[in-house]
């Protein structure tokens, strides 16, 4: 009889060992001249040397199968047990599965081309408003390319613009000051990753979640790096970004023209870099619009409802210049 230990090394526990630890149970039930002895990540087993061999192959297999779904079903432990391939529904274009085991596909003409654009280019600015799906699409794309192990690491970075409301005050470290513009970089990371697995690789900084002052003066090699809200840089912010590019590395910058919470008197450096890379080989560009929202059916009337606000306003403007130009005596 002999002993050997297998470390569960890419997955949250909780999940392949199951509710009540019911899936370990059904493996031990299908090995049953194994002792096996399960303790956070490390199972010990003991027994026959052919039939461990037996089993290390298929925890092995259902280690895989956990990684790819963020679920392991007893079904799947059956066949894969058996030696059968595991029977999944087919689910067209999805990009990574939730920690739910629910799979996150684009919902949108556009969200699919943003996913074909980024296995042809290694640079991509994702243009649209709010709901479009931009961000969570792109991090959708870092965490597969991740579990893929494509990368090594994950970098996400917003610019610390307030929107309307002034945050610098508030208590606590660094860390704490910056977590409330970076949330929504938290919400998407904890709907792909498992809690467990996502505070090991934050403390690994295997993800990173950085202001975009932080980003100054580093190589970013192996990596996906995604600048969100960059509507909101200056001009020096996001060349100084966009030039910390590495080997291995692909970068998605995504943005909304209409919420740009710039001093007046600062032009936005995503409008410029825009204009300026526009036609650079390696660089892609994808509009989204009000037909990518996928959030509540009542985002999409709110933009509705501002674009045609601001057109309204617009046409008066250009209707007031026009009345002084009349006016204005004729040189």
């Amino acid at each position: 009889m002999i002993e050997k230990h297998i470390v569960l090394e890419d997955i949250d526990p909780v999940i392949f060992y199951g509710v009540n630890n019911a899936n370990i149970q059904m493996i031990k039930a299908l090995y049953p001249k194994l002792r096996i002895v399960a303790r956070g990540n490390v199972i010990k087993v003991m027994g026959d040397e052919e039939e461990m061999c037996a089993f290390e192959e298929s925890i092995i297999a259902l280690e895989k199968h956990c990684v790819k779904y963020n679920s392991l079903k007893e079904e799947v432990i059956i066949d894969i047990i058996k030696g059968k391939t595991p029977r999944i529904e087919k689910t067209g274009d999805t990009i990574v599965f939730s920690v739910t085991g629910k799979p996150i596909v684009p919902r949108s003409e556009n969200q699919l081309k943003l996913v074909k654009e980024y296995e042809q280019n290694d640079m991509l600015f994702a243009i649209g408003p709010a709901g479009s799906g931009k961000t969570y699409t792109a991090i959708a794309l870092a965490v597969r390319s991740l579990k893929n192990k494509e990368i090594k690491k994950i970098i996400l970075s917003r610019p610390a613009v307030e929107a309307g409301e002034k945050l610098g005050f508030l208590p606590g470290d660094m860390k704490d000051k910056i977590d409330p513009y970076l949330q929504p970089l938290y919400d998407a990371l904890q709907d792909m990753i498992p809690a467990a697995k996502l505070k090991e690789y934050m403390e690994l900084n295997i993800i990173q979640i950085a202001p975009l002052a932080f980003m100054r003066g580093r190589t970013l090699n192996d990596a996906v790096v995604i600048l969100d809200e960059a509507q909101n840089t200056t001009t020096q912010q996001i060349k100084m970004f966009l030039t910390r590019m590495g080997m291995n590395t692909k970068m998605i910058v995504t943005g909304d023209m209409t919420q740009i919470d710039l001093p007046s008197s600062q032009k936005s450096g995503l409008v410029q870099a825009m204009h300026i890379l526009k036609g650079v080989k390696g660089i892609s560009f994808i509009e989204l619009n009000k037909k990518d929202i996928v959030r509540h059916k009542l985002v999409t009337r709110i933009v509705e409802a501002y674009e045609k606000f601001e057109e309204k306003q617009k046409g008066e403007r250009e209707g007031v210049f026009k009345k002084r130009e009349d006016v204005l005596p004729k040189a």
